[in-house]
């Protein structure tokens, strides 16, 4: 090659290195400072977890508290404020995690100290396991005898329990794991020796099953205990749950990095309530019904698609939700996030706990069962009609918790800070955003996509309410029913998975603070001019999920400590009166 067109070709690979390097930037880089330790520490666990599988064992306990002290230490050799913006979020999460799996463990040793004496023939099960890992030759028929010993000491030990009167249902919890990681030991020793080595096929089978059984039968009475525990409330709805407190619900906050108090949230929600009345009265009165709003929301009810049609109605409000997307550029819709995401019927039992449809990759849709009454089936109907739906589809397929997901899988995969303020606050945020841009059609629309902005208040309130104390289920499920409209199966099935679902105490609340961190950024970024909505949507898109306060940090590059506190007022102060609308 001549000399200068060599010369000519390095100039041009250096420009285009040049180039590159200009185009991404830090806050668009796959990686981060904490990436490798992050993902190391990932790997680690993983390696340990399939390792050490006895749940509730000390052996795996104490290893694992080794692991975390362990990476705790490394963090603290890192130089924080060397670090660019990306990286110290990173840092804070995941030390906030690694923080979060040291309290755990410290926990389950106190609760586990707590029930020792309900398994006094632990420790023989925990040795047997370890030693059957690395396939030590066993004494057949000592092994036998010490299973003819072990049934007797599990049903003589139960009786005994049986006798102590009521535990918490953390325990009765913790106690059912442990049988069941006992049970699980055991059954990895006797499936590896059986059948294989003649002595053990010989000696141990029999014992061993009346040992299983029994052991499962212990499981299966603490669980009963657990369920017991805590009774339905005497309330008339018969729906189970615990309170928390608000010690406990500040302390969530601060740990999601919520700068406000319950009694803050209440009070937006409050605000947002009125808002929603005024619009919602605007919408009636535009439906010819004047100020009586739950006129006009029953005729919007009754405009439920016939059944066998919900699939296809929802796929026509997908295609005017995507169609509006792209018609104003809002964020950017990736080929393969359209072609791959899937319907799916819901059960009448799953419809009990979310009497809505609900989504990601896969779209689940909540309409009448064989299995449902006939009162059931009119409810789920009216409470799915076209206008309620319309609001959601978006929300729950894009861009919401579809593209949400989809777009976790491919940008900066090793942040795995799951909240609740990001998963929900993100797709309620698009309601806000299509609400603004006249997204909704026609008063039904409006009204429509008011029920759930009125859902999403009644949210703060009911669950905060309850946690603080002061609200029985069977209010939360009256409250539901009178002010937002609900259908009173749908409110049941609400508070139901409110409270015994599996959701933490802040997830409800989630959806509409979540929601107004998300638009006091777009305001901030977005209306100053400063960012595009597309470029501001996808940025977000690209950071995958993090307390919305962190975002906010990476996308203003603004300073952080190792100490970092929420200090974010994003709705305003309350206390001084200010108002958002």
């Amino acid at each position: 090659m001549p000399i200068r067109l060599f010369l000519s070709w390095l100039l041009c690979l250096a420009a285009l290195l040049s180039g590159y390097s200009q185009a991404v930037s830090p806050l668009y880089r796959q990686t981060s400072d904490m990436h490798h330790l992050m993902t190391q520490y990932a790997a680690d666990k993983g390696s340990l977890s399939r390792f050490y599988t006895v749940e509730n064992s000390p052996e795996r306990r104490e290893r694992f508290e080794r692991l975390t002290t362990d990476y705790l230490q490394q963090l603290d050799r890192v130089d924080f404020d060397k670090m660019p913006v990306g990286s110290q979020v990173d840092y804070l999460l995941f030390r906030r995690s690694l923080l979060v799996e040291q309290a755990e463990l410290a926990k389950e040793a106190a609760e586990v100290n707590q029930i020792k004496p309900w398994f006094p023939f632990a420790d023989g099960i925990y040795a047997l396991e370890k030693v059957r890992r690395r396939g030590a030759s066993l004494n057949s028929e000592q092994i036998a005898a010490d299973l003819a010993k072990l049934a007797r000491q599990v049903a003589e030990t139960r009786a005994v329990v049986e006798k102590a009167g009521p535990m918490s249902a953390a325990l009765a919890q913790r106690a059912e794991g442990t049988a069941n990681g006992l049970r699980s030991a055991l059954k990895s020793v006797f499936e590896f020796y059986n059948q294989y080595d003649p002595q053990f096929t010989w000696w141990v089978p029999a014992p061993y099953e009346r040992a299983d059984s029994l052991l499962g039968a212990y499981a299966r009475f603490f669980a009963q205990k657990a369920k017991t525990a805590t009774p339905p409330a005497n309330d008339g709805s018969g729906i189970a749950g615990t309170p928390v407190g608000r010690d406990e619900i500040v302390r969530q906050l601060a740990f999601e990095y919520i700068a406000y108090s319950p009694e803050d949230l209440i009070e937006i929600a409050n605000r947002e309530f009125a808002w929603c009345d005024r619009e919602l009265l605007r919408a009636s009165r535009d439906m010819g019904f004047g100020d009586n709003w739950k006129a006009a929301q029953e005729k919007v009810k009754n405009s439920a698609v016939p059944v066998g049609k919900q699939p296809e109605m929802i796929m026509r409000l997908y295609d005017e939700s995507i169609a509006f997307l792209k018609s104003k550029d809002l964020i950017t819709i990736p080929p393969i996030a359209e072609e791959t995401w899937r319907m799916m019927m819901m059960s009448a039992e799953r419809q009990r706990f979310s009497p809505f449809f609900l989504g990601g990759e896969t779209l689940l849709i909540s309409y009448p069962t064989a299995a449902m009454s006939q009162e059931e089936k009119l409810m789920s109907m009216r409470g799915n009609n076209p206008h309620f739906s319309r609001s959601t589809v978006h929300h729950e397929l894009i861009a919401g918790h579809h593209l949400q997901g989809f777009m976790n899988n491919r940008y900066k995969t090793y942040r795995r800070f799951r909240t609740p303020f990001w998963t929900e606050g993100w797709a309620l945020y698009w309601e806000m955003i299509l609400w603004d841009m006249n997204f909704p059609q026609s008063p039904e629309d409006r009204i429509g996509m008011l029920f759930w902005r009125m859902h999403r208040c009644a949210r703060i309130i009911f669950s905060l309410n309850y946690h603080l104390g002061k609200w029985t289920p069977q209010q939360c499920i009256d409250f539901l029913v009178d002010r937002v409209g609900h259908e009173r199966a749908n409110a049941e099935g609400e508070v139901r998975r409110s409270f015994v679902g599996g959701y933490e105490p802040l997830y409800q609340l989630a959806y509409m603070t979540g929601g107004f961190q998300f638009y006091a950024l777009k305001k901030e970024l977005v209306d100053s001019g400063k960012m595009t909505y597309k470029q501001f949507h996808d940025a977000v898109m690209q950071e995958n999920s993090l307390p919305v306060e962190m975002i906010r940090a990476i996308l203003t590059g603004q300073p952080l400590n190792r100490s970092h506190k929420a200090n974010r007022k994003f709705y305003g102060d309350i206390n001084s009166g200010e108002k958002r609308r």
